[in-house]
């Protein structure tokens, strides 16, 4: 939880220190090893919607002056440079953006360039063609694993606490219950109860966030 003394917003610029590890402390250790041009060759990561596959590596190019891509925004070729490319959302890619993508892998070590991509499935699960599989499954892979609902709840405390909000215990365990737990939602549903609570001069407990379910706000 020390990491959480940062300044942690929804409009926040994504980093790697403003990433809820979570049990991916191994995954974070690659990315900044390859950031600091100390990696071990490419990295492939996975994981469910809302895991935060998008963030890491958008961090990961921000902290190495690297180019991010989504699979859709991929065309017939990939640059040469910079030292780290980043492409989000390979199960995307198109026939042809597949082939750039395996053109890539070839280059990439005359080129000096490491690849950092992100899906939804492990390699062998991918609907890519098969010699692009096999280039993705001998990358470092990595399976963002999700946060568990007692590490959302302590992060939720953490970052009322940082704000200076009181925030009841019984919220938490609501919204760990009856809301969405991924933390983009959870992040949305703070920012309504901080401003609910300076606006109305109310402590964030269970009747207000009820009174707010009522007239609208969607957890």
């Amino acid at each position: 939880m020390k990491q959480l003394v940062l300044d942690i917003r929804l409009d926040a610029p994504p980093t790697l220190e403003n990433y809820f590890a979570g049990d991916n402390a191994a995954l974070i250790a690659a990315l900044q090893a390859t950031v600091q041009g100390q990696g071990m060759g490419h990295l492939y990561l996975w994981g469910a919607p809302a895991t935060g596959r998008s963030h890491l590596l958008k961090a990961a190019c921000a902290a190495s002056q690297g180019v991010y891509l989504n699979a859709r925004e991929v065309g017939n070729t990939l640059p040469g440079s910079p030292a780290r490319l980043a492409i989000d959302d390979i199960n995307h890619l198109s026939n042809d953006a597949a082939i750039a993508l395996f053109n890539a892998f070839n280059r990439a070590r005359e080129n000096g360039q490491t690849l950092l991509l992100a899906g939804d499935l492990p390699p062998r699960a991918l609907s890519l063609r098969e010699d692009l599989r096999t280039r993705i499954g001998q990358c470092l892979g990595f399976e963002i694993q999700p946060l568990t609902d007692a590490a959302r709840s302590a992060i939720l405390s953490t970052l009322a606490t940082q704000r200076g909000l009181r925030i009841d215990g019984d919220v938490v365990t609501y919204l760990m219950r009856h809301g969405r737990r991924d933390m983009p939602s959870l992040l949305t549903t703070l920012d309504a109860l901080d401003r609910a609570s300076f606006e109305r001069k109310r402590a964030i407990t269970l009747p207000l966030l009820r009174e707010m379910l009522q007239s609208g706000l969607d957890i």
